[in-house]
């Protein structure tokens, strides 16, 4: 099991950016895959990016396509840079580990994921 932190949420402008940080407490690059998730008040928590094992794939939600960017460092780190925020983007941001599967998947259903962190909020004033 893996403990996950996220970092970097906020109050922002319409239109502006943030970077969230995931820090890990063990290295997670080639062992999990990981996502990103988000839920807003009285929804449902829906996929936001996720990254394979090994760098070499991401996957993102139709509507943060282009705006949004999951990134891996080689140790213990992963982010997601925001940019175009749109109010509709406020949510609490949550990171996740899926140890090991298919190197080359990435996950999108949050049931095939199994450490979580605690979460961060982001909010996007209009």
């Amino acid at each position: 099991q893996v403990q996950l932190v996220e970092s970097g949420g906020g109050l922002v402008q319409a239109g502006g950016s943030l970077r969230l940080s995931c820090a890990a407490s063990e290295r997670t690059f080639s062992a999990y895959a990981m996502g990103w998730f988000r839920q807003a008040p009285g929804k449902e928590r829906e996929f936001v990016a996720g990254i394979n094992r090994i760098n070499t794939r991401t996957r993102y939600a139709d509507s943060v396509e282009g705006r949004f960017t999951i990134s891996r460092d080689s140790a213990k780190n992963t982010y997601l840079q925001m940019s175009s925020l749109e109010p509709e983007d406020t949510a609490t941001y949550y990171c996740a580990a899926k140890s090991g599967g298919n190197i080359w998947n990435v996950p999108s259903n949050a049931a095939e994921y199994d450490d979580w962190g605690q979460g961060t909020q982001v909010t996007v004033g209009s």
